[in-house]
C-alpha cells in the first residue's frame, strides 16, 4: 500500500480503531522472543496506524553506552524508507539531534517542521517532520522510535500518543527478549564450566597415594565451578612419589586452563627424570611462549623419598610450607624462587628437606592464608600454625577437614573468597 493510500486509511480511522489495531500490533509481537522479529514486525504494520516516509527503532547499546568522547551508540534495529540501507548505527553525543534528545531526556518530540528545529540532524534530504519517542523499560532510556515524514506538520498529539504506546510494548517485549537470551546465555555458559569442571576433576588424582611410612591426603576446595589451584601425586618409583602444588593468576575457566597445561607439561618433565629445579626450568620456558604477560603460576614440586626419609623440592615462588615438628614447634620454609611464566631465563634450584618420624609437611594455596574475616582480618600464617598444631594427632585427610573447618569459622561460615587447596603428608 503506497503512502498516500496509508495516510488516508490512517486519517479515516478513529481513536478507538486505532487502539484496536494497536491491541492486535501488540498480541502479534508478544508470541516472539526474537527481538530482530519483533521490531521488524512492528515496522511492517506501523504504516496503518501512522503514515511514514522513513521510520527506524534505535535501540542504545547497553555495555558501555558511551564511547570514548561521549558519543552514544544507537543501533538500528529495524529502519525503513532511508536512502543508505546499511544504516546500522548512530553515533550521537548527548543531546545531538532530536534523537539524542529524546534519548537523554526521555521525553517525547514533534517537530513540525525540521528545517526550523536546532536540534536536527540531516540524515535524510526529503524530511520535513519528525516524531520520536522514546522506548523506556525500567526507568530507563533503552531506544527511540523515530518516525519522519516529507510533508510539513504530518503528525499530531494523538499520533504521538499511540506512538507512545506502542513503545511501551515495544519496551516489555525488547526486555523480555533480551532476558530470554541472556537467560539461554547463561544455560549455555553453566554447560560449558560443568563440562570443564569434569575434565578439572578428572585430571586430579582419583585417589590418595600409598607410600610406607607416610600418611599422605589432599584436597581442593573450589570457590567456583572450575579452580585455578591444582595438586598432583606422580609415582617415580615404589618409593618415590612427586608431590606437585599450583595456584595460577586469575580465576575460573582461564586459570583452569592454564593449570591443564601446567600438568601435562610438568608431567612430562617428571616422566623424563629430570631433577625438581629442571623441571620447573622446562615448565617455564613453556609457559613463557604460550601465555600471556599477565599470566603467571606459582608451584611446588617435591620428590619424597620413603627410603631415605628426604624431601627434594624447588619451590617456583609458592607459599612457604609448613613444617611441624614432633613437639608441635612449626616452621614456615621461605626458601624459593620466580613463580613460573614470569621470565624466560629464571633459574631455579633445589632445597632438601629431612622428614623425621612425628613431622608434618602441610602444602596450601593462598587462598586458605588470605581468607578474611568480617573485619577484614586474614587468616594467616600463625593461625594455620596453631591449626596444624592443635589437630595434629589427627589422620592427614581428617587434618585437611580441621584446617579448612577452622577457615570456615574464621570467616563465619562464608569460607575464602578464593579457591584453597591442601596437601598433607604426615611422617608416621
Amino acid at each position: 500500500m503506497d503512502r498516500e493510500n496509508r495516510s488516508s486509511l490512517a486519517t479515516e480511522l478513529s481513536i478507538v480503531d486505532k487502539l484496536r489495531l494497536l491491541l492486535d500490533i501488540t498480541k502479534k509481537i508478544s508470541r516472539s522472543l526474537d527481538v530482530n522479529e519483533v521490531l521488524n514486525l512492528v515496522m511492517e504494520t506501523l504504516g496503518s496506524l501512522i503514515p511514514y516516509d522513513a521510520a527506524g527503532i534505535y535501540i542504545i547499546e547497553r555495555n558501555g553506552r558511551r564511547t570514548a568522547n561521549g558519543e552514544m551508540i544507537f543501533h538500528a534495529e529495524a529502519v525503513r524508507g532511508y536512502d543508505i540501507e546499511e544504516l546500522t548505527e548512530l553515533r550521537l553525543k548527548a543531546g545531538e539531534g532530536i534523537i539524542g534528545y529524546v534519548a537523554q531526556t526521555g521525553e517525547p518530540v514533534i517537530s513540525p517542521d525540521v528545517r526550523r528545529d536546532p536540534r536536527y540532524i540531516n540524515a535524510r534530504e526529503r524530511t520535513r517532520s519528525e516524531m520520536v519517542a522514546p522506548i523506556i523499560s525500567n526507568d530507563e532510556v533503552i531506544g527511540v522510535f523515530d518516525l519522519e515524514s516529507d510533508e510539513p506538520n504530518a503528525y499530531t498529539e494523538d499520533d504521538l500518543q499511540v506512538l507512545m504506546l506502542l513503545a511501551s510494548q515495544v519496551a516489555i517485549i525488547i526486555e523480555k527478549a533480551m532476558l530470554h537470551q541472556e537467560l539461554v546465555e547463561k544455560r549455555r555458559l553453566e554447560a560449558q564450566l560443568e563440562v570443564a569442571r569434569q575434565v578439572q576433576l578428572a585430571l586430579l588424582p582419583s585417589r590418595h597415594p600409598q607410600i610406607e611410612g607416610f600418611d599422605i591426603s589432599a584436597y581442593n576446595f573450589s570457590s567456583e565451578q572450575v579452580s585455578g589451584d591444582y595438586y598432583d601425586f606422580v609415582q617415580i618409583y615404589e618409593d618415590q612419589l612427586g608431590l606437585v602444588i599450583a595456584d595460577a593468576s586469575g580465576r575460573g575457566v582461564p586459570a583452569a586452563l592454564l593449570m591443564a597445561f601446567l600438568r601435562a607439561s610438568l608431567r612430562s618433565a617428571i616422566h623424563v627424570g629430570y631433577a625438581t629445579n629442571v623441571s620447573m626450568a622446562k615448565v617455564n620456558s613453556l609457559l613463557c611462549e604460550s601465555v600471556e604477560d599477565s599470566q603467571f603460576v606459582t608451584a611446588f614440586y617435591g620428590v619424597l623419598d620413603a627410603t631415605n626419609k628426604t624431601l627434594a623440592y624447588a619451590n617456583a615462588g609458592h607459599n612457604p610450607p609448613l613444617l611441624l615438628d614432633a613437639d608441635g614447634t612449626p616452621h614456615f620454609i621461605e626458601r624459593g624462587d620466580l613463580p613460573l611464566g614470569m621470565f624466560s631465563n629464571a633459574r631455579y634450584y633445589e632445597y632438601y628437606l629431612t622428614l623425621a618420624p612425628g613431622q608434618i609437611l602441610v602444602l596450601y594455596t593462598d587462598g586458605l592464608t588470605e581468607a578474611t574475616n568480617e573485619d577484614g582480618e586474614e587468616y594467616g600464617r600463625e593461625r594455620l600454625a596453631q591449626t596444624v598444631r592443635r589437630e595434629r594427632d589427627r589422620r592427614a585427610r581428617d587434618l585437611i577437614d580441621a584446617i579448612y573447618g577452622d577457615v570456615l569459622l574464621w570467616t563465619g561460615g562464608r569460607g575464602a573468597h578464593d579457591d584453597v587447596t591442601l596437601i598433607i603428608a604426615k611422617a608416621l
